[in-house]
């Protein structure tokens, strides 16, 4: 049995586990399974790690950094980013992090680009929330050159704050929601924003994607903005890592 799995805690529900035990059956893989091992103690990875025929894990909070110290190297996408949400079980027993949310929220963000008819060319990007997930995100817009400003409810050098969107919506038309503002059964929540000065040469890309059409998501459409839920790019980083874990 070949076994693949998520490390997290808590582990109250996963879109991976869902995800890919369907493949498994969509596409007749045979002998394989996912299961999640919520650890609350990150130390435990390493007896994880030696269970036989394991030759996957995913990442998730609060364990994206942590697993760092446990890993032989990182693939560049990790390094990019600075966390792991994908780790490869070498069978030589070499242990590889990636960040396969890297690869998904870029192709997810230039397909959608494309479906609208528009490039990354003279896009500049608001990034809403400076926690894990932003950090894939920025590294991503970092790679297709897109500028961007970092969004948090406290001011710093290296961030803006909400109350300073009024000056900068003008000009950065895409929002990128990295925070989990907005997600069920939080539906009535969303992003402190000027929606008002929002208009149809905006995009709004939200990261969450429970439900399919947020609340951030839904102001955004009644102002004429283009909108994206983060369903696509989970699917995405879910086949790169698939991909990771049976290529060389």
């Amino acid at each position: 049995m070949t076994r693949y799995g998520l490390i997290g805690f808590p582990l109250t529900h996963s879109f991976s586990q869902r995800y890919f035990t369907e493949k498994f059956v969509r596409e007749g893989i045979a002998d394989s399974q996912y299961d999640l091992f919520e650890l609350p103690d990150i130390t435990a990875l390493t007896t994880l790690m030696e269970t036989p025929g394991l030759r996957g894990l995913n990442v998730t909070i609060p364990h994206k950094q942590a697993v760092l110290p446990f890993l032989d190297r990182l693939d560049s996408s990790a390094e990019k980013v600075g966390a792991v949400n994908v780790i490869k079980l070498n069978e030589d027993g070499s242990r590889v992090g990636f960040n396969s949310d890297y690869y998904g929220f870029r192709q997810s963000l230039q397909n959608w680009l494309r479906s609208l008819g528009q490039t990354t060319a003279g896009l500049q990007a608001l990034v809403l929330g400076t926690g894990g997930a932003s950090k894939a995100v920025v590294a991503a817009l970092s790679d297709l050159q897109v500028p961007y400003r970092s969004v948090s409810r406290t001011k710093s050098a290296a961030t803006v704050t909400y109350d300073e969107l009024p000056h900068l919506l003008p000009e950065f038309r895409l929002l990128v929601n990295c925070s989990p503002v907005g997600t069920y059964p939080h539906t009535n929540e969303a992003p402190s924003l000027p929606y008002d000065q929002l208009t149809d040469r905006h995009l709004l890309y939200d990261l969450v994607y429970n439900p399919a059409e947020t609340l951030f998501m839904k102001r955004g459409a009644e102002r004429g903005a283009a909108t994206h839920n983060g369903l696509r790019m989970l699917e995405l980083q879910a086949e790169k890592a698939w991909d990771i874990w049976q290529n060389p």
